[in-house]
């Protein structure tokens, strides 16, 4: 999977197209991504210790990869990913500008 934890990524299917926000975890069996403020649901909890009250929660959903892509640092555009080999180690590479991730 060639996004990380970390990366910024850009929506580009789904309700939230067009959404920028940066991951916070990967689950690469899955090929999904947790993006933080995005794919929000609505979750019904009830009374707990953390919530006395109980009520409607905000919880984010994971997003399959195949829907964002990769917003890279140097150019500030959405591009693809791949891979370079520079003194015997793999580096990421952006497929627009050609540098090193």
């Amino acid at each position: 999977m060639k996004i990380k934890k970390g990366d910024t990524i850009q929506v580009i299917a789904g309700k939230d197209k067009g959404r920028t926000g940066k991951v916070e975890r990967a689950y690469p069996k899955s090929e999904k991504i947790l993006v933080e403020n995005i794919n929000m649901y609505k979750k019904h909890m009830q009374k707990s210790e953390k919530l006395p009250k109980g009520g409607v929660v905000d919880v984010p959903r994971p997003l399959t990869i195949s829907n964002v892509m990769f917003m890279c640092p140097k150019c500030k555009k959405p591009s693809r990913i791949g891979y370079a080999i520079k003194d015997a180690k793999k580096h990421r590479v952006c497929k627009k500008c050609n540098k090193v991730v």
